[in-house]
């Protein structure tokens, strides 16, 4: 069982920065995906960026390319999302997700709020 705990969310000005961690606790497995989604008001849940486990590939949504960098510490079992020239549509929020290639279950943190506004 895999427990993600979220944090880094806040209240930011447009242009802004801020950058989220979320904290993997429990049987990581090497060959999973990690990534960082986002709910906004009204909304459906969307991908923002995800990252391979062992591979450290990325991928991004179209939205925030250019603008966010999703990396791991796999010795730290964290990943992070650097989220730079933050907009009023970056508002929501984040959630952090794991996924074992494997084929178990996939793994839900509790969210943290992230708000552009100014």
């Amino acid at each position: 069982q895999v427990q993600l705990v979220e944090s880094g969310g806040g209240l930011v000005q447009p242009g802004g920065s801020l950058r989220l961690s979320c904290v993997a606790s429990g049987n990581i497995f090497s060959f999973s995906l990690m990534g960082w989604y986002r709910r906004a008001p009204g909304k459906q849940r969307e991908s923002v960026a995800t990252i391979t486990r062992f591979e450290g590939s990325t991928n991004y949504a179209d939205s925030v390319k250019g603008r966010f960098t999703i990396s791991r510490d796999n010795a730290k079992n964290t990943v992070y999302l650097q989220m730079n020239s933050l907009k009023p549509e970056d508002t929501a929020v984040y959630y952090c997700n794991y996924v074992p290639y494997s084929g178990g279950a996939s793994t839900w943190g509790q969210g943290t709020q992230v708000t552009v506004s100014s």
